[in-house]
């Protein structure tokens, strides 16, 4: 697609022809956690103890790709802006900084947390029971650090381009390619946890390899030049103002979980927590989405408002929010209607699916408006809107959801409290945050996009 074609097309089209492929990737990418768990799940004999045990570690995934979403999420509009603005060196720019921030993360990161894992994942809900099963996971997963930053981290810097099929393949081959060698390593070789990660290892090197070749190649628009790899704080301070927000996003997701995981440890024990594992997996997946739509829609809204074509831009967010808001009430009645179906996916045992059930309509009821939340946190994202997308990040999930955790499960409801404080905690967060920015949206188009 032609960079002019982002300023000129019927909206709908573009949205849509930008967005599918966006959200084919999105949907393969987040096969590669929740493929692990269906397959584990199905470990014969220990299924659910593995299951639980690899679910403990996902608040740390959380993390790593919350440090992605710090860069790729910051940068990606930043350079989509100076396109817009026709300043080709400062996208170019921008995407160099990022590479070399991102490779430098991941090896910071990996460091930590292998020293710090024991620690943790008893934190985040490990039993002595479960322990084993999320260490020996983590320790393989935290090898391909470097793979996942990067490959989650650039791929914006495709998307913004309007190239949404590339960024669909990149994610895709590296998807698919899991999702392979998940039962080989699983089952044929007997490697249960350990052979999960290694196939998640192997798979996120491909895609990274794949992201970086067609980065540097001749067909981007926004080139890849490793001669111009360094850490540029100029440059990468206003990366981070904005990445700051999905990232904080992403790693206050990565507390709920811990919340979650930690609190129904403490007063219901592993089934529970094998329960929360489930949940989070679900809407995980039903997420992805709304997550391609939004990778497609944010630099999309980016280019039209460097472009000062507002009443373009403000086509694009009412389009967006309409096929958003209807998706999620979809999907949360599926969910409601067949939870037994819904949670059968991931796990063979009978006691647990039993479990699991009652409590599904307590944690996914609030997601049916959470299309008002995404669809308008992310524009604000792609308006270059740090500070409002930032608290309205920090609302949803600190200041709403882990206070609900602790204080409904501490009354009556129980167990019950801690799946309910999620829905209530979607609902109200997507109702203040669809109104902010039906209140603000006239200001931020008035003074248009900053020139620097």
């Amino acid at each position: 697609m032609e960079q002019n074609d982002l300023a000129t097309k019927s909206i709908p089209q573009l949205v849509m022809k930008l967005s599918i492929p966006m959200i084919i990737a999105q949907l393969v990418n987040g096969l590669y956690s929740i493929v692990d768990r269906i397959y584990l799940g199905h470990v014969e004999g220990a299924g659910a103890g593995i299951l639980t045990g690899v679910g403990i570690t996902y608040p740390i995934i959380l993390l790593i790709t919350a440090f992605s979403n710090l860069i790729g999420s910051g940068g990606g509009p930043r350079a989509a802006i100076r396109l817009g603005q026709k300043e080709q060196k400062k996208a170019e720019d921008i995407v160099a900084v990022s590479a070399a921030s991102l490779i430098a993360m991941s090896v910071i990161l990996m460091v930590i947390f292998y020293i710090f894992r024991k620690p943790l994942l008893y934190t985040f809900g490990a039993s002595d029971a479960t322990f084993r099963y999320a260490d020996e996971y983590l320790v393989v997963y935290l090898i391909g650090t470097p793979f996942v930053l990067l490959t989650l981290g650039l791929n914006p810097f495709i998307s913004a381009q309007g190239k949404t099929t590339m960024s669909m393949l990149t994610v895709i081959i590296g998807a698919v390619l899991n999702i392979i060698l998940d039962p080989i390593f699983i089952f044929v070789f007997g490697m249960g946890a350990k052979g999960a990660a290694i196939a998640t290892v192997i798979s996120q090197f491909v895609s990274a390899l794949y992201v970086v070749l067609f980065l540097a190649g001749k067909n981007s628009t926004l080139r890849l030049r490793f001669r111009d790899l360094r850490i540029d704080f100029p440059i990468l301070m206003p990366i981070l103002a904005l990445g700051v927000s999905p990232f904080i996003m992403s790693a206050t997701e990565a507390a709920i979980n811990a919340a979650f995981n930690s609190r129904l440890q403490m007063i219901a024990g592993d089934m529970a927590v094998g329960t929360m594992t489930i949940f989070a997996s679900i809407l995980t997946f039903i997420n992805m989405p709304l997550t391609g739509m939004n990778q497609a829609v944010t630099p999309l809204v980016s280019y039209n408002f460097g472009a000062s074509l507002n009443d373009r831009v403000k086509k694009i967010y009412f389009f967006a929010l309409k096929v958003e808001v209807l998706y999620c009430f979809l999907s949360c009645t599926f969910c409601n209607i067949f939870p037994k179906a819904v949670i059968g996916l991931f796990t063979s045992d009978a006691a647990m699916l039993e479990y699991a059930a009652p409590y599904m309509k307590f944690f996914i009821t609030g997601f049916s408006i959470f299309g008002l939340q995404s669809c308008s946190q992310n524009t604000f994202v792609g308006l270059g809107q740090a500070g409002k997308s930032l608290f309205l990040a920090i609302f949803r999930k600190l200041i709403l959801l882990i206070p609900l955790v602790y204080i409904l499960s501490s009354t009556s409801l129980g167990v019950t409290g801690v799946f309910l404080a999620e829905s209530i905690s979607d609902a109200t967060s997507a109702t203040v945050t669809f109104t902010i920015f039906m209140l603000t949206l006239p200001g931020i188009l008035r003074r248009g996009a900053p020139k620097t």
